[in-house]
């Protein structure tokens, strides 16, 4: 599939609104509940994704834009958010995801990106040359992968009390996509 500027964008303006309305509000009885050791609430993803927003793809996209690939793009902390989303509520986090994807959505389609500029590289710390077309199609695949995420994590909260439906409940049964 060509790359479809517009689909992109729109896909990533519409992950604070899904973010919003499917958490906002819930006890943190599943909001701060995860499905083991080792993995994320989503209290975390939120902090996750506006943290992303703050220091990764955007700033990455900018480096496309100005440096080319004279310079390697920063190696990104995925688990930066534990430090900067310390004492905010799960409120402020989509609050602040909002107004950092909004601002971000902004000012890449004022850009108004052209065929060729999508085709501009940079260097990523362990890929080498990406364009800056597979770039942004990875921030809102990113962006889908986490959503998947937040329906393993409420799921797995009701992964007994299913009974015997756990069988046919898919999302039950998938073990998640953070390794390759």
């Amino acid at each position: 599939m060509a790359h479809d500027l517009e689909q992109t964008f729109e896909l990533l303006s519409r992950t604070p609104v899904a973010l919003d309305g499917l958490l906002r509000g819930l006890p943190s009885a599943l909001t701060t509940s995860n499905e083991g050791d080792d993995t994320w609430t989503a209290y975390d993803v939120v902090g996750h994704l506006a943290y992303g927003d703050r220091t990764d793809w955007p700033a990455r996209a900018r480096m496309i834009l100005s440096v080319g690939e004279t310079q390697t793009f920063p190696p990104f902390d995925r688990l930066g958010q534990r430090r900067e989303s310390q004492g905010k509520s799960l409120e402020d986090l989509l609050e602040t995801f909002a107004r950092l994807r909004s601002a971000n959505l902004a000012e890449f389609r004022a850009l108004r990106l052209t065929p060729e500029d999508l085709e501009r590289r940079g260097q990523h710390p362990v890929f080498g040359p990406v364009t800056l077309s597979q770039l942004l199609a990875a921030w809102v695949t990113h962006d889908l992968t986490h959503l998947h995420q937040l329906s393993r994590i409420l799921a797995h909260q009701y992964r007994e009390a299913v009974g015997p439906w756990r069988a046919f409940l898919g999302v039950l049964h998938c073990d998640g996509h953070s390794a390759p």
